[in-house]
């Protein structure tokens, strides 16, 4: 009896993953070439990186496993606490100036009756400016003497000219100020999007019954938007801890390395120093901090969800 249980498991076991492969293989077909993609372009590097990162290399090719060494002389260069902390500072000025604000802007046109098409697309406007061509502009806002835009608005104030990004003290939340500009309207089409979820007769019986804009911000609106604001929240995190380009173009790292990321060193380590693996072991320490941020993020998200 047990044999013959086990013969038709057997046979029916092969006939149910057919059936399964041929009714699922126009959608793995479909998806081939992006899972091909993003093996090829992102995780075989990030898996060779690591393994590379415990090598001694020459060029980029390894000749000696060195294990944590090349870690050890990461952690334990003299600017490395300090561009560490850098980083840190960059992310807690984006959360004070770059967090709150397309949040409260994004509530404000939901309330809006007229004129949002408008905002909308003059707030994105910024986003679709190339990197680069942000950073210039903005190095020419802040720019030192008389050449700069705003000491120009300061000199027909009858004002005296500002030190900017030649400020250690400034410069970082004024690149800040720079990242949050580009970046505000992605982030304010979020929040609107997920604005106009919200079940619109909730809102308006709130609004009869008497409530005012501040009982319908906290009582209505936040409780459906946790879950974005702690998506966009951690999104931020995470992007602005990687920050290269704009202290690169804007500063490199100045002054008095004040501006310096763990992005812009790990970029000197590869492409100005010719320091392959140490740059490796430093993307190897960032991603590893940027795990941890991610793990926190679910964890967050899980008990909101809860």
């Amino acid at each position: 009896m047990k044999n013959n249980t086990k013969k038709q498991f057997s046979g029916a076991f092969p006939s149910v993953f057919k059936k399964t492969l041929k009714r699922n293989m126009p959608g793995w077909t479909l998806l081939l070439p992006s899972i091909v993609l993003f093996i090829v372009i992102v995780w075989r590097p990030i898996i060779v990186g690591v393994l590379y990162s415990f090598f001694k290399l020459n060029g980029f090719h390894p000749v000696g496993f060195v294990g944590f060494d090349n870690f050890i002389k990461v952690i334990t260069d003299s600017n490395f606490i300090k561009t560490l902390f850098n980083t840190f500072k960059y992310v807690i000025w984006s959360l004070i100036i770059g967090f709150p604000l397309p949040l409260l802007t994004a509530v404000m046109l939901n309330e809006m009756l007229a004129g949002k098409q408008y905002f909308k697309i003059s707030t994105y406007l910024p986003g679709i400016i190339p990197g680069i061509a942000v950073c210039l502009i903005w190095k020419t806002l802040y720019g030192e003497g008389d050449g700069g835009l705003l000491n120009m608005l300061l000199a027909k104030l009858n004002m005296g000219s500002a030190t900017w990004l030649a400020d250690g003290n400034k410069v970082i939340p004024l690149i800040v100020v720079m990242m949050s500009w580009q970046g505000f309207g992605g982030t304010l089409i979020m929040y609107l999007a997920s604005l106009q979820g919200i079940n619109q007769e909730l809102y308006e019986a709130a609004r009869i019954d008497g409530a005012g804009f501040f009982k319908r911000f906290t009582h209505i609106l936040l409780p459906h938007m946790s879950g974005i604001i702690l998506l966009v929240l951690v999104r931020q995190i995470i992007s602005v801890f990687q920050v290269t380009e704009q202290p690169l173009i804007m500063t490199d790292g100045g002054p008095n390395g004040a501006s310096l990321t763990l992005g812009l060193t790990n970029w000197r380590y590869a492409f100005k120093f010719g320091q392959y693996e140490k740059s490796l072991a430093l993307g190897v320490v960032a991603f590893l901090i940027l795990i941890g941020l991610s793990i926190i993020y679910h964890i967050l998200d899980k008990k909101i969800n809860d």
